[in-house]
């Protein structure tokens, strides 16, 4: 009877380990914690950078440091603040410095490589929405441009964790076209850019992800036309 019961106890102990193995398998980790390499070195740069109520601040990762938005938008009050490799996380660390400069606008588009990490998208919506919260309590009168996210273009097959994951894409634009919060304004940027496959158009950019000149020119030219640069 003893033995017969050690064993329903070790038969037992094996399952839950068992168990424990495959809903962990089924779980994807992701890191709110992850900070790009130049970081800390560009924030800190950014924090020393003199500040203006008239600034407009383009805040963001690679695909918004990829270009020098003073010149393309023909704005010497344009700042970049785009870090490569940045997250949600991470602009929410640093977006306290933007705040306090009380700029007259600010552009952000983040979430990319929040995606490519795994990170959930209702935890990059709530991520979205506490910027949001936070400029409108900080900085009353700046105008804040949310702009959906670009496509990507597989074909590339350069940054496949980036790749394969438009059904994530399409919630966050869906979620971004619903803010409608005072002081906000929504840059839908997606369709701009998307070729008839639903891909990012090819000609705009040099890897399926980032922009070319060109690319960057087709946007300053959007923003133009739309009258968000007034």
């Amino acid at each position: 009877m003893r033995t017969l019961f050690k064993r329903t106890l070790i038969a037992l102990s094996l399952l839950l380990a068992l168990n424990s193995i495959a809903v962990n398998a089924q779980t994807v980790k992701w890191d709110s914690t992850y900070r790009p390499g130049k970081y800390a070195e560009l924030a800190a740069k950014f924090k020393a950078d003199p500040k203006s109520k008239k600034d407009f601040v383009f805040l963001g990762n690679s695909i918004t440091a990829g270009t020098d938005w003073a010149r393309l938008l023909d704005l010497p009050q344009a700042k970049n603040r785009g870090i490569s490799g940045d997250i949600t996380f991470g602009v929410l660390d640093r977006l306290q410095d933007v705040i306090d400069g009380k700029p007259e606008k600010i552009f952000i588009l983040i979430g990319i490589n929040d995606i490519s990490r795994n990170i959930p998208d209702s935890i990059i919506l709530r991520n979205y929405k506490t910027m949001i919260a936070r400029i409108r309590k900080g900085s009353k009168k700046t105008q804040i441009y949310f702009n959906t996210l670009l496509p990507v273009n597989s074909s590339f097959e350069k940054f496949k964790n980036h790749y394969g994951k438009d059904e994530h894409i399409l919630w966050l634009n869906d979620q971004i076209r619903k803010f409608t919060a005072k002081n906000v304004t929504v840059i839908d940027l997606y369709p701009v850019f998307l070729d008839q496959s639903n891909h990012l158009k090819a000609e705009l950019t040099k890897d399926g992800l980032h922009l070319i000149p060109s690319g960057y020119q087709v946007w300053a030219d959007f923003l133009k036309k739309s009258g968000y640069l007034k």
